[in-house]
């Protein structure tokens, strides 16, 4: 399966590899913003499994990475980073309770981060596991309209 970064095995991250996908993306909405005339300030991660990943290793790197994000079935991107001041970042987290891929402590562990560095994260629990349900997006998509 084609991923954003390295794995080294399931669930363990290639964290040089991370660090270097994630200042690429970086470096691409930057310049995308610029080649398609779009308010780079005004954007939002959408990201599943390995997406959302790399979105919150972004959130994690940069400053105003994004004007919000919504993350189905995240994990930790990295440990022991000094997040940058979050404050008031919209974040939506869909998980599963029974996710054998992402386990409750490590969903919780990521809110707590973020919240910790001011983010204001809405948590979504599904009774299913790792894949993303119809009712997890319409959570997201309510969420998301709430925002504007």
């Amino acid at each position: 399966m084609p991923r954003f970064f390295r794995r080294l095995a399931e669930g363990v991250f290639d964290e040089e590899d991370l660090i270097a996908r994630t200042a690429e993306l970086g470096s691409f909405v930057d310049a995308a913003a610029v080649e398609y005339g779009f308010d780079r300030a005004n954007v939002y991660a959408l990201g599943y499994s390995n997406g959302a990943n790399i979105a919150a290793s972004l959130i994690f790197h940069q400053v105003n990475a994004f004007k919000g994000a919504i993350l189905h079935h995240p994990m930790v991107p990295l440990r022991g980073l000094e997040l940058p001041d979050l404050k008031g970042l919209p974040v939506f987290i869909g998980a599963g309770e029974n996710d054998p891929i992402v386990p409750k402590r490590e969903t919780d562990e990521l809110s707590s981060l973020l919240s910790g560095a001011g983010a204001d994260v809405h948590m979504h629990w599904e009774r299913q596991g790792h894949q993303l349900t119809r009712t997890e997006a319409e959570a997201a998509a309510a969420w998301f309209k709430t925002q504007a």
